[in-house]
């Protein structure tokens, strides 16, 4: 394992690091549940090949995610790694929702204090209406000053401005965590975004490197664009690990083999690794990539369960087959789905957690006028 150095924090962290967002799962009396124990033999063998960065959140595998790796990092595990979870921003309003929710973490995390604590999915109004609102900086460091967490940092889905407001509304932020891969560049905190953090002593955590998936299985004309000496999924970390300015990345890996062919991608990732020629080859694709998405979900499952029972990710991923399969094809397997489009209710809660900002309600709306029944 490749490790590098984790911003002004001196800490050295794996290049890689395990996110349990996309655990393994299995189906239950109907409800979709956790694979417990598949789950924790992933995580144990990450940590065993030596990735020392395991991140949750409140909210994954619908709030399970928390108490799932707190089990998996018994029997010695949790000293082996930098444990990182998020306080859910939209959740809280008083002061006193922080502290109760961090209570709550450390219990299901099975742990006393948590390595690096983030203020969770941040955009310029909830930086504004909560964060300032309830002097949540101040709750952070009187978490930091007890041993409660140790390092202090936020996730970010917003635009660049936005990004530049956070970053610099504190001068005693640790660490940030934004959205980045090849396709991404020019989107959210940008790729400006990411220089200007670490300019700033700034860790950087990069999540969705692949994109929600979309760049583990390309469309032919953009797969085309990549070499053949690696595979997709390679290709789009090593853009990453090439940078200087990214300390670790994150992976949601949901199988054992996932896992294996990730730790074996960052064993030979390093700084500087891609050729003039190699990076010509991203903006090549990712050229062609910006013409095919019409919906930019990256299946993060914020979004549900939706009130009327729309599955919102799998509606929109039927949608962006329109561009790469053709009309006939995405109705097909949009006729799949019990509840379509025409069954939203405009009710926006998905939009108030959609970190991507789509309009979904209006782009159900869209989708059920382009894609009625043939």
């Amino acid at each position: 394992m490749n490790y590098r150095t984790f911003g002004k924090t001196g800490e050295k962290v794996s290049a890689l690091g395990f996110g349990a967002m996309r655990l393994p799962v299995v189906e239950n009396n109907g409800k979709t549940r956790i694979d417990e124990p598949e789950a924790i033999r992933i995580i144990r063998y990450a940590i065993d090949q030596g990735v020392n960065y395991i991140d949750t959140a409140y909210p994954y595998h619908n709030g399970e995610s928390e108490a799932l790796v707190g089990k998996a990092l018994q029997d010695g595990y949790r000293e082996k790694t930098f444990l990182a979870t998020k306080s859910p921003v939209w959740q809280i309003q008083s002061a006193k929702d922080f502290d109760n929710i961090l209570e709550e973490q450390l219990k299901k995390l099975q742990t006393d204090h948590i390595d690096f604590y983030l203020l969770h999915a941040l955009d310029g109004q909830r930086f504004d209406n909560t964060v300032l609102k309830y002097d949540l900086l101040s709750k952070l460091q009187k978490a930091k000053e007890s041993g409660k967490i140790r390092y202090m940092g936020f996730s970010f889905h917003d635009n660049n401005e936005a990004f530049h407001k956070i970053v610099d509304g504190w001068n005693l932020w640790d660490f940030c965590q934004i959205q980045m891969n090849y396709i991404d560049i020019n989107h959210q905190a940008k790729l400006e975004g990411l220089e200007y953090a670490a300019s700033k002593g700034l860790a950087v955590i990069i999540m969705e490197p692949l994109l929600g998936g979309k760049l583990a299985n390309l469309p032919d004309n953009v797969r085309k664009e990549l070499s053949s000496e690696k595979s997709q999924v390679e290709w789009a970390l090593d853009f990453l690990w090439n940078r200087p300015e990214v300390s670790l990345l994150l992976s949601g890996m949901s199988s054992f083999e996932q896992t294996k062919q990730n730790i074996t991608y960052a064993s030979k990732a390093n700084i500087d690794m891609l050729s003039e020629k190699e990076l010509e080859m991203f903006a090549r694709a990712k050229q062609i990539f910006d013409t095919m998405a019409l919906v930019s979900c990256t299946k993060c499952r914020y979004c549900l369960p939706c009130p009327a029972g729309l599955d919102i990710p799998g509606i929109f991923e039927a949608y962006n087959t329109t561009v790469s399969k053709g009309k006939k094809q995405a109705q097909t397997l949009y006729e799949t789905f019990s509840v379509r489009a025409d069954a939203c209710k405009s009710c926006h809660k998905c939009e108030k957690v959609c970190p991507q900002h789509i309009e979904i309600s209006k782009t159900m709306k869209e989708i059920s006028e382009k894609l009625k029944e043939a």
